[in-house]
This record gives structure tokens, C-alpha cells and sequence, in this order.
């Protein structure tokens, strides 16, 4: 595995790779990898000739008042999860390489970048989105790999894709979950033992939720009233939102049809978790 820490470098390589007709497959990351993101890595490994990832913590997608100083890393940990999942090429640059220069550009993907996340976390997704277009800049993949946990950042990124035209595919791949239904973050990292515990109670809110829409609820509100009531029953767990949405572009439904995605996010303590379950 070549690890590459210059722009430059790692553009050189892939254009190299490209001309002798190499498939590029890519996984963005901020590191402290899980079975989450190796899941991803695997699948480019097998869809791909040439797996690249990226670790890189950015700061442009934190706010002032969140988590970028204790934001879990482990360097050596990543590189050696990195290796034995078959990555090729991995690319970890400084924010100084990154970011040469104070941001003067940004990416705005207007309509889904202040609501849900966006409305909590003002400028979250410009942060993601320039960084992910400046991503796929460098190491020009065919295809790119990202995990359904974080729904919205998802649908931000494929309507970047589509409105800036960029050459890339974007695959989607389900979330991975504990045995107790709980998303692989990096975040829990931060849960101790009782709260960690407590935040199973979004997976069992989003089952609860499907349940309903399976057996014929149409209502929002009364499919998102059982879900509130559910996490409710966990002291110190805080709802920041309880939303059942359309797929596509994320505005709350008015009449649950075909699909819906329902979203939760919730803190418990100092720690911020977000989840989903989609229903077709």
C-alpha cells in the first residue's frame, strides 16, 4: 500500500493509472475506520482495480462549537485497517495541503444544506461538499464509496454530483450496525458504557417506525410521535429531530406513499448520533 500526503503526488498517479485504462475506486474518510468503512473498501476491492481512500479530518465541516480538536484519530490503526482490507493507494494530507490558503470557494448545494443536519450545523455541508469535490478532483475515481449512515450527506453529494456534472458514480452502501441495531460512528467512541447502552433506543425507534409505515401508517406525525416516544423513554437521551422525509430531497411528507426515509438525531451527553432507516 502507497501512502501519498501531497496533492500532487496523488494526482500523477492516478493520472498515470487512468491512461493504462485502470478502474479507480474510492472511499473518502476522516479516519478512526470502522467495520463501516471497511465495508466500503471491500467493495471497491472487488469492483475496482485500483482502491484509493482518503483520511482527512476537515475543518471546514466543523463548526466552532463542535468536536475538530477531540474528534477521534488513530493513525496507525487506520493505516494498518487500510492494508489488510486491499487499499492501494492512501491518501492522508494536512489541512495546510488541503487548505493552502484561507477557503476563499466553496460548494453550496443549495435546498438541502439548512435543513435536518444543516439547520443544527450551519455550514456542515458546504464544508463536506467542497471538500468532496476537491477530493474527487485529486484522485478522479470512477467510483466512489460512501455509507448510508449519513443519509443526508448522501443526497448532498449525488446532487452535487448531478448539478456540477461530475465524471463519478456514486454507490451508496447500507449502514453497519452493532448487534443491538446501534450505526458504527466513530462517535461512539466518545458513549461510556450506560450511555452507550441508551443509544439503542434510535435503532429501536426506526424499526418502530418502519413497522408502522409496513402496516399501512400514513400519517407522519403518528409514526414520528411513536418514534419521539420511544427515545423519550431514555433519560438523558435529547431529540434534536424526528423527521420521516422523501428519499430524494429530504422535505417532510405530508402523506407517507411508496418511500419514505426516517431520520433521527439525538444527545446524549456531549455526544451528538444520527441515524436512519429508509422504507421502500
Amino acid at each position: 500500500m502507497q501512502i501519498i500526503s501531497t496533492i500532487a503526488d496523488v494526482q500523477s498517479l492516478v493520472d498515470l493509472l487512468r491512461r493504462e485504462g485502470k478502474r479507480i475506486g474510492f472511499i473518502p474518510t476522516m479516519g478512526f475506520l470502522h467495520a463501516g468503512h471497511l465495508s466500503l473498501m471491500r467493495r471497491a476491492r472487488e469492483e475496482n482495480d485500483v482502491v484509493v481512500a482518503s483520511i482527512f479530518v476537515n475543518p471546514a465541516q466543523f463548526g466552532p462549537k463542535e468536536d475538530l480538536t477531540r474528534y477521534p484519530r488513530d493513525a496507525e490503526g487506520d493505516r494498518k485497517k487500510c492494508d489488510s482490507v486491499g487499499v492501494d493507494i492512501l491518501f492522508i494530507p494536512t489541512a495546510e495541503e488541503m487548505y493552502p490558503e484561507q477557503p476563499v470557494v466553496f460548494v453550496t448545494v443549495e435546498g438541502l444544506s439548512d435543513i435536518l443536519e444543516g439547520a443544527i450545523r450551519p455550514g456542515h455541508f458546504r464544508g463536506v461538499a467542497t471538500v468532496v469535490v476537491k477530493l474527487f478532483h485529486i484522485v478522479k475515481p470512477h467510483r466512489a464509496y460512501i455509507g448510508q449512515k449519513d443519509f443526508q450527506q448522501c443526497v448532498v453529494i449525488k446532487r452535487m454530483k448531478k448539478g456540477l456534472d461530475l465524471d463519478v458514480e456514486i454507490a451508496v452502501l447500507p449502514t453497519v450496525r452493532e448487534p443491538d441495531g446501534l450505526a458504527l460512528s466513530s462517535r461512539n467512541s466518545y458513549l461510556d458504557a450506560e450511555q452507550r447502552k441508551k443509544a439503542a433506543c434510535l435503532f429501536r425507534a426506526l424499526v418502530a417506525g418502519e413497522g408502522l409505515v409496513r402496516s399501512g401508517v400514513r400519517e407522519p406525525e403518528k409514526v414520528k410521535r411513536t418514534m419521539r416516544a420511544i427515545i423519550a423513554q431514555e433519560k438523558g437521551v435529547e431529540i434534536d429531530y424526528v423527521e420521516a422525509a422523501d428519499p430524494d430531497d429530504l422535505p417532510p411528507l405530508e402523506t407517507i406513499k411508496d418511500r419514505v426515509v426516517l431520520l433521527v438525531a439525538v444527545r446524549i451527553g456531549a455526544t451528538r448520533l444520527i441515524d436512519n432507516l429508509l422504507v421502500v
